[in-house]
């Protein structure tokens, strides 16, 4: 038998799936979801469109989340 089997033979018999990423993975991909959602919530807020929270906070927040979706999808 050639290596190649006998792997997917061990992969079957343990019945665990190899996926990509880890828990704390999807659990860091939820928070940047979340984060980028909460941004765009606060850019529809208020009527004054010159106010610190559309100007600055919520374009802040949307790039905090990318960031931490970047490296949930980085990390190792």
């Amino acid at each position: 038998m050639s290596k190649e089997k006998l792997s997917a033979k061990k992969i079957e018999v343990a019945g665990e799936p190899n996926f990509v990423f880890g828990k704390q993975n999807y659990m860091l991909m939820i928070v940047g979801i979340l984060v980028i959602i909460a941004g765009f919530a606060l850019m529809v807020g208020s009527e004054d469109i010159f106010n610190f929270q559309k100007l600055t906070l919520a374009p802040i927040l949307v790039l905090v989340g990318f960031i931490i979706e970047i490296y949930a999808i980085m990390k190792k």
